[in-house]
């Protein structure tokens, strides 16, 4: 049976507190907002979605601990979706606080800013063609350019002190689930955003499906190998809830994407002929049978999928077919 933190704000110890700030209609129900105490005003690690009810709950959640939203001296962004960076712009319009996430995510959100509804409808269309959709699940919803997040004040790289007097708050870069995913040490603890939860696994997708300049997945696997170097560290996550030994759950996760490549690469074998990204996504373990999924919910599945074909080409376990459309991935030795 699944455990959740407290959906009601807590003290965590030492100058340490989190706040659920919901998501509405996500099945992930909230995403935990922690504050970190300085002499010049707290630090929040992410901010929770951008929405009315969020923000009822982010800026009670902190007065129910005494704190004051317009006290608040800064922001770090774990990576740039909108359950985590959503809110930020609107506590800097309050407070003045400064806003940092990672330079590869700042980049992202400026692009997002600079893409129009019609731009977006038209990538994400060419990229479900290139994948092999078709029907309901290759059209593209009339309104789905997301908001786009605040842009960042400040940007941070691996290594980097956030500014949080008094204390010690090192950024470590875990690409995977974005290309600028951070985790945040804290002495023995370890805010880990989306990279490491206690139950389940992040997305880790490739947009657009078919590109060959970058392995996220591949990332991913490095950078839980990155955390499980640091140590039994306590975990605080963005949603679920708080665990111990952070290096044991990246293990974990680590070994459940490796059976994953190795089954995928498998059914390749077995198949034999080319197959496109959609046929290979459908023919994947879901948490729910692919006809059960919604086209958007096929769509991320997609994105995974390619990930995990993205990882098998760079090891050298499968190719990609050249010279045809839609793209088309099988095992060498067929």
């Amino acid at each position: 049976m699944r455990r959740y933190a407290s959906q009601k704000p807590q003290e965590l110890g030492g100058g340490v507190w989190s706040v659920p700030v919901p998501i509405p209609g996500n099945p992930l129900g909230y995403t935990l907002v922690y504050a970190l105490e300085s002499p010049r005003g707290p630090v929040l690690v992410d901010a929770g979605w951008n929405h009315p009810d969020a923000w009822e709950a982010l800026r009670g959640g902190l007065g129910m601990l005494g704190i004051d939203v317009a006290d608040v001296h800064g922001v770090v962004v774990t990576h740039f979706h909108p359950d985590h960076a959503g809110l930020a712009g609107q506590v800097r319009e309050v407070s003045g606080a400064w806003i940092a996430m990672h330079e590869a995510d700042a980049a992202l959100v400026t692009l997002i800013h600079g893409l129009d509804e019609e731009a977006h409808r038209d990538f994400q269309a060419e990229m479900l063609r290139r994948a092999g959709a078709g029907g309901d699940d290759a059209r593209v919803p009339a309104s789905a350019r997301p908001v786009p997040p605040a842009r960042p004040d400040r940007t941070l790289r691996d290594g980097d002190l956030v500014d949080l007097p008094g204390r010690e708050l090192r950024a470590i870069h875990t690409p995977g689930h974005t290309p600028g995913h951070l985790c945040l040490q804290l002495g023995d603890r370890l805010f880990t955003g989306d990279h490491v939860l206690p139950d389940i696994t992040p997305h880790v997708g490739i947009y657009p499906y078919d590109r060959t300049d970058v392995d996220p997945l591949g990332d991913f696997l490095m950078s839980l190998e990155k955390v499980t170097s640091l140590g039994p560290l306590t975990a605080l996550p963005a949603h679920e809830w708080i665990f111990p030994d952070v290096a044991a759950r990246a293990a974990e996760i680590r070994h459940h994407h490796e059976e994953r490549l190795h089954t995928l690469a498998a059914q390749l074998t077995a198949h034999g002929e080319p197959l496109t990204i959609w046929e290979i996504a459908a023919m994947m373990t879901w948490n729910r049978a692919w006809d059960d999924l919604s086209p958007m919910l096929r769509g991320m599945a997609a994105g995974e999928a390619a990930a995990h074909l993205r990882t098998l080409e760079a090891r050298g376990a499968i190719r990609r077919v050249s010279g045809v459309d839609p793209v088309r991935f099988q095992a060498l030795d067929s």
